[in-house]
């Protein structure tokens, strides 16, 4: 009879001693191994550190303070004063090392193994929240009213490393302009958009929820997802069904249209469109009445 009298204070406490969880070293060392093997599993990163160990070394660091990195900036603050925090450097510098030029790759090996891959990317979805939330907290700092400023620095903080993902490409001399994630964003940078969003709103008082519910709530969901998604190797954006219907509402998107005209493009890109058939088709004929009147 005592036993469920006695669970609820402790699982009324469950969000508060969540949200005094420290990051440091497991969480953030499970963040900076995601984000380096992140790095590796991109086309020619592994040809450029061996050509190039430091452009291999700066751009892993791109992948762990990129947040970072770029909320500083957006701040007037000095975008190099991730570096003063030692540790975390050398942390993530180890790791860098390890993933990369370990014997026989039984570093990244190990750590691509299913279980192992599920746990420390789990983790880092933990680091994700309290990125984002210290981001908003950070611009609420300075502009207390400035909801748009909070939001963006949130987002920054949250998902830098996709944001400036271009910079970082052009650091292992790769331009791609069309991976730019304003024109197509991936589902790490919306979900942290959202969060950002939420942890601005509940700071702002626009949300009546305690800050480490929020936290708590937040956080379960992306790990959920984030296994989930990697489960089931499924990788459609969960807000897709939300974005459809929003876009087609307030903008006119029509996903069927577009859908379309991405399969035209495809197949007059891949393969031959009907004109280009039907003009191979008559050259065919030529050929065909010129190779008989040679015979005749």
């Amino acid at each position: 009879m005592d036993g469920p009298a006695e669970m609820e204070p402790l699982l009324g406490e469950l969000p508060l001693r969540f949200s005094r969880l420290p990051m440091f070293p497991f969480f953030d060392l499970a963040h900076y191994a995601v984000s380096v093997m992140s790095l590796k599993e991109q086309r020619g990163a592994v040809d450029v550190s061996c050509h190039s160990p430091i452009a291999c070394w700066f751009s892993a660091m791109l992948y762990c303070f990129g947040g970072s990195i770029l909320s500083s900036l957006m701040l007037a603050e000095p975008p190099v004063a991730f570096l003063a925090n030692t540790t975390n450097v050398l942390l993530a510098s180890s790791v860098w090392y390890l993933i990369f030029y370990c014997p026989h790759d039984l570093f990244y090996r190990y750590l691509s193994c299913l279980p192992i891959r599920l746990l420390i990317s789990g983790m880092k979805e933990v680091t994700k929240t309290w990125k984002i939330m210290g981001g908003v907290m950070h611009a609420h700092s300075h502009y207390k009213n400035g909801w748009m400023v909070m939001i963006a620095v949130g987002w920054a903080r949250g998902a830098g490393s996709g944001l400036i993902s271009n910079f970082e490409q052009l650091v292992r001399g790769v331009w791609k302009p069309e991976t730019n994630e304003l024109l197509k964003m991936s589902y790490p940078v919306k979900v942290s958009l959202v969060g950002a969003v939420l942890f601005t709103m509940q700071a702002t008082h626009y949300l009546p929820v305690a800050i480490h519910d929020l936290m708590l709530f937040y956080t379960v969901f992306l790990v959920v997802v984030k296994v989930a998604m990697m489960l089931t190797e499924f990788r459609t954006s969960p807000f897709a069904v939300f974005e459809n219907a929003v876009g087609s509402f307030l903008f006119g998107f029509d996903p069927a249209s577009v859908k379309a005209k991405g399969k035209a493009k495809i197949s007059h890109n891949g393969g031959p469109s009907n004109s280009e058939c039907t003009s191979g088709g008559e050259m065919g004929d030529g050929v065909k009445k010129r190779h008989a009147k040679k015979t005749e």
